[in-house]
């Protein structure tokens, strides 16, 4: 997969990206990487890329001309056609596992970061294919939600994490938040592992994993069970935690 990114501010990607996993992924060929810079494509002498609102207000907003010439200057120097133009913003839908899952299925992801107070309506109307939001809080630009959301995309590519297996365990995967997991030694501070996972029968591990699952997802964020795919057994167990808890209380 090829992530394109356009940002005013490049060198805040090397950090995140130049370590760990997202690292590994660039060095074996899985993940291209390339940071654009909107400003190398503004005219005049100061390559300004921001003016003041139409109408009147506060703040400066990004303006038309210098993205729309970026995003074409990727598209036209990169061949695929299965790509995705993304425009990080507040007003944009609420990502999520779900969404990380879709986007991974593209060959080229575009993201368009802003800064100031926001975009020209131009740009989110005419030129993404698509608006996305982290969650409902501003933030000073979107560079900060296009490195989360490449790094939730990237751990669904083949050959990305170390084991087959990590992603479809990841909490919201299969829409519930993840077990608890443990690991040496045995016992620490008096504090010691279940049992349960050291019998070495799976099939037990699997029914104890489920259902803790189950447990934290209802305690934690029960909204989750309303679109989780459930079979008869994880709702009959739903429904003897719920008469515990209304017992305890």
């Amino acid at each position: 997969m090829r992530i394109d990114i356009l940002s005013l501010f490049p060198a805040m990607f090397d950090g995140p990206f130049g370590d760990s996993i997202i690292r590994r992924a660039v060095e074996n060929g899985i993940l291209d990487i390339n940071i654009t810079n909107p400003r190398d494509f503004a005219e005049g002498k100061h390559q300004q890329v921001d003016d003041t609102p139409f109408g009147g207000g506060s703040g400066m907003v990004m303006k038309p001309e210098p993205v729309f010439k970026a995003v074409r200057h990727v598209k036209e120097n990169t061949d695929f056609v299965n790509r995705r133009v993304l425009l990080m913003s507040p007003e944009g839908c609420v990502f999520n596992q779900a969404k990380a899952r879709e986007l991974a299925q593209y060959d080229q992801l575009i993201f368009i970061c802003g800064h100031y107070e926001g975009f020209d309506a131009r740009i989110s109307e005419n030129l993404a294919d698509e608006i996305i939001s982290i969650g409902d809080y501003v933030l000073t630009g979107g560079e900060l939600p296009a490195m989360i959301i490449t790094d939730a995309v990237a751990r669904m590519l083949p050959g990305v994490l170390g084991s087959e297996e990590s992603a479809p365990t990841d909490s919201f995967y299969n829409g519930l938040l993840e077990h608890p997991q443990y690991t040496r030694p045995r016992e620490f501070e008096g504090l010691t592992v279940p049992d349960i996972l050291l019998s070495g029968d799976h099939a037990k591990i699997a029914k104890w994993r489920r259902e803790k699952s189950l447990e934290i997802t209802l305690k934690n964020r029960p909204d989750l069970l309303q679109t989780a795919e459930l079979s008869e057994a994880d709702q009959k167990y739903i429904e003897l935690l719920k008469q515990s808890l209304e017992t305890n209380n």
